[in-house]
């Protein structure tokens, strides 16, 4: 399997001109007769393209409502959170008996209680830790509904590697902005940060990488109407997307309920961006992560790229050891940086604030060679970045784990995997 650095979907181009479809009047009407009648619609473009929805909150359960309502077969949800009270006054596919379970679960029981033949995969996982970048790679285009910052720029990049387009949608109040990105057309959701925003991302972590607990005294105020309104120009921008129409690539739908002084935003690439990079060549591997380990993996790299010195990058950085300063007690981690908390940074054994070491590849180190690719906190279904280090060599390549398809994937696996 391999990318391109310039995106398209699997589907051939449709036109603004295209012609009106002939419906004949002895055709017998189905549930999309009155989509078709629209002159560009192609259900079957719908119907084959992969969808990979994260958040499942109040723009999320909008999204999906409308996703079903318009025939999309092939999801995968991604939520952490569990359903509280105060979730069902704006999310339409919940109920009170839903309290307390996994958001990705139910909302993946009620799409397919809107349209039985679709195939939901629902994932209860923090995308920043534990989401394959595979699971990208999977999708044809991306919707989320999100509220921080920091799993936006995580999403934006694995985006961009895996040349995905993405649909970004925010909301506070009876205000929302809806805003399209595609890899290899800046600008990008990164390009849009300013001081404040990466002040903002700085503080959720310490200096020695640990996270500092949530605060929860902060609630965003929304409502059910604005996650309606933003989630459905995302949905609308989806389908442009999928029929190769026109769409705020680059751009932004600022909605402002109060007085209706709704805008387009233009925004404006950064020349220094950190986000606009894609792989322009990943080999699919049929082995789990089970079944390779990192001196495995780089002997292929040093095949395949022919050369004699190489090194693997992981997807995100890892936590290796906690190191005491004090009592000089060392515990081997193995867990995304980030995922632990500032209280899990202290000794056990004298409480002292301990030292992070932390890893973001392998070498050839001794000590990490036989490793499992599952035994490293990273997240099943990911990618590994392989380059050359000899002089004068700048080849790469990704591998995509692609063993690992079913288990986090389940009946959306491609058939290849199975």
């Amino acid at each position: 399997m391999a990318t391109s650095s310039a995106f398209s979907l699997r589907s051939p181009q449709a036109s603004m001109s295209s012609q009106p479809i002939q419906v004949a009047a002895e055709l017998e009407e189905d549930r999309y007769s009155r989509l078709r009648l629209i002159p560009w619609w192609d259900q079957d473009k719908i119907h084959s393209t992969r969808v990979l929805v994260i958040g499942a909150g109040a723009l999320g359960n909008e999204i999906l409502k409308n996703l079903a309502l318009l025939g999309f077969l092939h999801i995968v949800v991604v939520d952490l959170d569990q359903i509280e009270v105060t979730n069902l006054s704006r999310a339409i596919l919940f109920s009170s008996d839903s309290i307390g379970q996994y958001k990705a679960t139910v909302v993946a029981d009620a799409y397919r209680k809107l349209l039985p033949e679709a195939i939901v995969t629902p994932i209860a996982a923090n995308i920043l830790h534990s989401l394959g970048l595979g699971v990208f790679l999977w999708s044809d285009l991306i919707l989320a509904g999100l509220d921080n910052r920091e799993a936006r720029l995580f999403i934006n990049r694995a985006a961009w590697k895996s040349n995905r387009p993405w649909i970004d949608g925010a909301i506070e109040g009876i205000n929302g902005v809806a805003r399209v990105f595609l890899p290899g057309q800046p600008p990008c959701y990164e390009c849009t940060l300013g001081a404040t925003d990466w002040a903002l991302l700085e503080k959720r972590m310490s200096c020695n990488l640990l996270l500092h607990e949530a605060d929860t005294a902060g609630k965003v105020p929304t409502t059910p109407t604005i996650s309606s309104i933003i989630a459905g120009i995302q949905t609308q921008e989806a389908l442009k997307l999928v029929h190769h129409l026109p769409t705020l690539a680059g751009q932004g739908v600022v909605f402002e309920g109060l007085h209706h002084t709704s805008y387009k935003v233009d925004y404006t690439e950064s020349p220094d961006c950190l986000s606009h990079y894609t792989f322009d060549r990943i080999v699919s591997l049929e082995q789990k992560s089970s079944e390779l380990t990192l001196a495995d993996l780089l002997a292929l790299a040093k095949e395949d790229l022919n050369t004699i010195e190489a090194v693997l990058e992981f997807s995100r950085e890892i936590i290796h050891k906690l190191i005491c300063p004090n009592c000089h007690a060392e515990e081997t981690v193995f867990a995304p940086v980030g995922s632990l908390t500032y209280h899990q940074g202290r000794c056990n054994v004298c409480t002292t604030p301990r030292i992070v070491q932390t890893l973001s590849g392998f070498h050839g180190q001794e000590d990490l060679a036989t490793l499992k690719l599952d035994q490293l906190g990273l997240p099943l279904y990911d990618l590994y970045t392989a380059r050359s280090t000899e002089d004068g060599r700048e080849d790469e390549l990704a591998y995509l784990i692609a063993g690992d398809a079913p288990a986090i994937l389940g009946p959306n696996a491609p058939p290849e995997a199975a």
